[in-house]
């Protein structure tokens, strides 16, 4: 880190050392909303000099050299970015200004990216070089998550009638579901191979179909089996927390089963309903990545292919992209889920 240009590294001790300043700011609000612009100011340094300094690296290092980011960067990065999650919470931002101040990092990141700032990082290589499958990666990754939300979304629902009207069959579904979700992810993706494999062999139109052994078809099995578990079991806890008085009083209005339904319980169970779909979804953006071993594509294949090159870059070229697809669901989810609570 001592290294670096200059100016960066001013930059980079000045907004630490303003970070370390306001831990003796008294007042709570004006230390939240310093420290959130010092953290920024410190991310944006360390992204600063770390492009800078690849710059100076590769101006004398041979055309094949790899230049990856270091510890310093990782640590003082991780520490910017707590520091301004941990501010948002102090200063009790608001779901919205949390919002816009993601969304001034992402742009500050992408204009430097546009600028250049870190073309000689062999991560951005990686990304250059493969623009275009990572695109493709990027969509396939997407479309396994949608997929495996939507069927889980379909088929619990009659799950979730069926525990809420049978208190006796509550019992085997949830023990049912929970043996599923004890299965390993690997496991569970070859045990499917066989038999799609022979169904696929037997009738010619689901080949047709895309219905094989290998692909998108167990992926999306899978996920949708392992999203079922959590997503049953709170729907279930929404709809029972919905109190007995309210749909009493509703009954007494004259409200029949199906506008009880509509027009009361689901309103109220809304919130638990959309927990229980962002619980799903950050969960399958997690383990889709594993279905690259069986085919199925997605940001997954970057990660294995890293592992088997011992290309730390390439494996950072799968991995960042899952963790921010993970952020951003839980940030769209949970500003549904604020509208849904202001309904409620």
């Amino acid at each position: 880190m001592w290294q670096a240009p200059s100016a960066d590294l001013g930059a980079i001790i000045s907004s630490f050392a303003a970070l370390a300043g306001l831990s003796f700011v008294a007042q709570e609000k004006l230390r939240a909303y310093a420290a959130l612009l010092a953290a920024a100011a410190l991310f944006f340094a360390c992204l600063a000099g770390a492009g800078a300094f690849a710059h100076v690296l590769a101006a004398t290092a041979p055309p094949a050299a790899r230049i990856s980011l270091g510890a310093a960067f990782w640590i003082l990065g991780a520490v910017a970015l707590l520091a301004m999650l941990n501010a948002m919470q102090r200063g009790a931002l608001s779901l919205w200004l949390r919002v816009a101040a993601g969304a001034a990092v992402a742009l500050g990141f992408a204009l430097m990216a546009r600028c250049g700032v870190f073309t000689s990082l062999a991560l951005t290589r990686e990304f250059m070089g493969r623009h275009v499958e990572f695109l493709q990666q990027l969509a396939r990754h997407v479309g396994l998550v949608g997929a495996a939300a939507a069927f889980a979304l379909i088929i619990s629902v009659p799950l979730t009638a069926l525990a809420l009207r049978h208190a006796g069959a509550r019992g085997w579904l949830f023990a049912t579901l929970g043996v599923v979700q004890t299965i390993p992810s690997i496991a569970l993706f070859g045990a499917l191979i066989a038999p799609l494999s022979a169904l696929s062999a037997r009738f010619p139109a689901l080949r047709e179909l895309g219905v094989a052994g290998v692909g998108p078809t167990p992926a999306i099995i899978a996920l949708t089996l392992y999203s079922l578990p959590p997503l049953v079991r709170i729907f279930v806890t929404g709809f029972n927390a919905v109190a007995s008085e309210v749909k009493d009083a509703a009954i007494g209005l004259g409200f029949d089963r199906r506008r009880l339904f509509l027009s009361v319980e689901l309103p109220l169970a809304l919130p638990a309903l959309i927990s229980g779909l962002r619980v799903v979804v950050i969960q399958a953006i997690g383990l889709a990545a594993v279905a690259a071993l069986i085919g199925a594509g997605g940001l997954g294949v970057f990660v294995f292919q890293g592992i088997g090159q011992y290309a730390l870059d390439l494996v950072l070229l799968g991995a960042i992209p899952i963790i921010l697809l993970a952020l951003a669901a839980d940030l769209i989810f949970q500003m549904l889920l604020a509208a849904a609570r202001r309904r409620a």
